[in-house]
């Protein structure tokens, strides 16, 4: 992941972002890393803010190994 990839986010972009969880949050499995998808809503220096379908979600980018623009979600499909 590019170091100016977060310099190049635009509040509403759609994005990927796979972060490191805290001791206190692993999984039941023992999960370490979890995925958010949504749209930015803030870049800082430190945190990036995303709206995804459960809610805000704050990221530390220090915690952050993974992240790339994804394109807008398919069309619903109609019922037959």
């Amino acid at each position: 992941m590019s170091p100016d990839f977060f310099s190049s986010l635009q509040v509403g972009d759609r994005v990927v972002i796979r972060y490191r969880l805290g001791p206190d949050e692993q999984g039941k499995a023992g999960e370490r890393f979890s995925d958010a998808l949504g749209h930015v809503r803030s870049v800082t220096e430190t945190q990036v803010v995303l709206e995804t379908r459960g809610g805000m979600v704050s990221l530390d980018r220090a915690g952050i190994t993974h992240a790339k623009a994804v394109p807008p979600p398919p069309a619903r499909r109609q019922r037959r």
